[in-house]
């Protein structure tokens, strides 16, 4: 009985162990959240009371050309980035899985993850501006583009940020692609080899297949990654020339920081966690209804 006692106390005293870690999370997520939503309905500097002006900034936010063009390189970033990077970590990863060398040849693909985003836009802006190491690298080979400003115009800026990105992710991806292939048990591979599979057929049919899960989380996280894009486009352009490779986390970046327009960066932030959660929610939900049918 007293054991039977005891228990129940501690069934009724657990929950407010986890009281200072919910108080945690309320604090840094839940309450700047709902202080970041009703900013966007207002109109506000940072200085002075918010002061309420309701669907103001979003009306603002899809009027305003410059915000658009935004949302348009966002959605350039999110094709680019589920594309690129992942395409090349999976021929990375299956065409080096195996070989004797293969942890030595993913190396100079994975070396790039190591360094910060900030460090890619130094390093690939030194690359892509006029007269840079690639115009100089086109001009030694007598090749067209020598002094081409691959960063001055739009979409191809971004176009070039994206293979920049992609540089520095692939490594990464081909390396959770290594781990979906060491989890395919090797008997049905075996099986498939000696009926005659080979190449792209046995990746097709054998491989491609049992790398659905790891494919899942790979795209999810280029998807999320996309959607937040910062610190490239900052370094490499700060969104110029203009606005032309402007994101809309570099826009709500400027709206905040540089004009001082809390309300409208307020709302480009709202909606722009709103579309990463969405977008998020959406596709793994599709990808879970694909696996049950496939199941």
């Amino acid at each position: 009985m007293r054991n039977a006692a005891a228990a129940r106390t501690g069934a009724r005293v657990a929950p407010l162990f986890g009281l200072p870690a919910a108080g945690v999370v309320a604090l840094l997520l839940y309450l700047p959240f709902l202080w970041t939503t009703y900013v966007s309905f207002t109109e506000y500097d940072g200085l002075a009371s918010p002061v309420w002006n309701g669907l103001t900034n979003y009306k603002a936010m899809f009027s305003d050309p410059d915000l658009i063009g935004s949302l348009v390189n966002t959605l350039l970033w999110v094709a680019g980035m589920i594309t690129l990077p992942v395409v090349l970590g999976l021929l990375v990863a299956v065409l080096t899985y195996g070989h004797k060398w293969g942890t030595w040849l993913r190396l100079p693909f994975l070396l790039p993850y190591a360094i910060s985003g900030v460090a890619v836009g130094v390093i690939w802006g030194f690359v892509l501006q006029p007269d840079g190491a690639l115009g100089q690298a086109l001009g030694f080979f007598g090749l067209p583009g020598e002094h081409t400003g691959w960063l001055q115009s739009g979409p191809g800026n971004t176009l070039m940020m994206i293979v920049a990105t992609t540089w520095q992710a692939a490594g990464v991806n081909a390396l959770l692609f290594v781990v979906g292939l060491q989890s395919i048990p090797t008997e049905p591979l075996e099986a498939a080899r000696l009926d005659g599979a080979e190449g792209f057929s046995l990746f097709r049919h054998h491989l491609w297949p049992q790398l659905r899960a790891i494919t899942t989380v790979v795209i999810g996280l280029s998807l999320v990654g996309s959607l937040k894009t910062f610190d490239v486009v900052w370094v490499m352009t700060q969104g110029g020339p203009g606005t032309s490779s402007e994101t809309l986390a570099l826009s709500m970046y400027k709206e905040t920081f540089v004009l001082n327009d809390y309300g409208q960066g307020a709302a480009i932030a709202l909606f722009l966690s709103l579309v990463t959660f969405a977008a998020s929610i959406l596709y793994l939900r599709y990808q879970l209804g694909d696996a049950r049918e496939q199941g």
